[in-house]
């Protein structure tokens, strides 16, 4: 298949944006806005106290100054960073059904992405297969958030395997500010859980989890060849033999029971999504639960 002229390319993105920036004006802004903290307080002013102030808001110095109490308020600073650490190995690349995995990370990434530009914060991104592959600091204004789309449509892996936890160690290393970090990925590995749980006491992190219906239940196809993308290993199967669909299942479940059983533990919020599944719908569910939670103050 032949790569795409920059013309092809700029016009996919532009369509992805115009739809992206129609659902975020229309629904996401505010369910964004209202779904994460900011990074702290700032002071704003002192004013003569009320009834009802708390008396450790008082400026002595002040008070004691115009000889009669005044406390001081502060706002809440609104501007996070945003960060998208997106798995681009071989497994990504996956699907059964329209869209793919690839793709459907790039649809996410576009309706966060503007969600955190138009209240004014800064996006960022974190690419890897089994290495770094592409990084981008965070910044401000739309030419970052289409520059992150096209990367992760059409940037072109040096590596194939998966390695979350270098991903992961990477970005606790250059994470300095407290973060929003959105981890968007098959999950398809192990022995990340240590850098994950730095990264969650540090930052607020949310896991979304990509996968095909393949990938969680085995099609009754009878004999598939079976190919693995990031090896290379090949293996065939017959997907008809019950025994063999119920043992695939077994297993998938009980990973899918250890990840959410370890990202609750750690504090990590967490999406799934399969490849039937409404990234719209899931997203609008995570910020009302987000909502729900700072509300009651959890």
């Amino acid at each position: 298949m032949s790569s795409p002229t920059p013309a092809e390319i700029l016009a996919r993105i532009g369509k992805l944006e115009i739809r992206t920036k129609n659902l975020v004006n229309e629904i996401f802004s505010g369910e964004y806005r209202s779904s994460f903290k900011g990074q702290g307080l700032e002071f704003a002013e002192v004013r003569e106290y009320q009834a009802g102030d708390n008396y450790r808001d008082i400026d002595w110095n002040v008070s004691a100054r115009l000889g009669a109490p005044y406390v001081k308020k502060y706002t809440e600073t609104r501007e996070l960073n945003v960060f998208f650490i997106v798995d681009v190995s071989a497994s990504m690349q996956f699907g059964t059904v329209q869209p793919k995995k690839q793709e459907r990370v790039a649809e996410i990434i576009a309706l966060l992405s503007f969600s955190a530009l138009s209240n004014n914060d800064k996006v960022g991104l974190i690419m890897f297969s089994d290495q770094l592959e592409k990084y981008l600091p965070a910044r401000k204004g739309s030419n970052k958030a289409l520059e992150i789309l096209r990367d992760v449509l059409y940037l072109e892996p040096e590596h194939k395997n998966t390695s979350i936890l270098e991903a992961l160690t990477f970005a606790n290393h250059i994470l300095k500010k407290r973060s929003v970090v959105f981890i968007l990925s098959d999950f398809m590995d192990s022995g990340y859980n240590k850098p994950l749980e730095i990264l969650a006491q540090k930052h607020d992190v949310i896991a979304i989890q990509i996968l095909d219906e393949a990938e969680l239940k085995l099609p009754d196809a009878g004999v598939l060849n079976l190919y693995d993308p990031e090896t290379g290993d090949t293996l065939y199967c017959n997907t008809s033999v019950t025994s063999i669909q119920k043992a695939y299942e077994a297993r998938v479940s009980k990973q899918q029971e250890d990840l959410t059983k370890d990202l609750a533990k750690m504090k990590v919020d967490y999406i799934m999504l399969r490849s039937m599944d409404s990234h719209i719908k899931a997203l609008r569910t995570f910020f009302e639960q987000r909502r729900r939670r700072l509300r009651e103050g959890r």
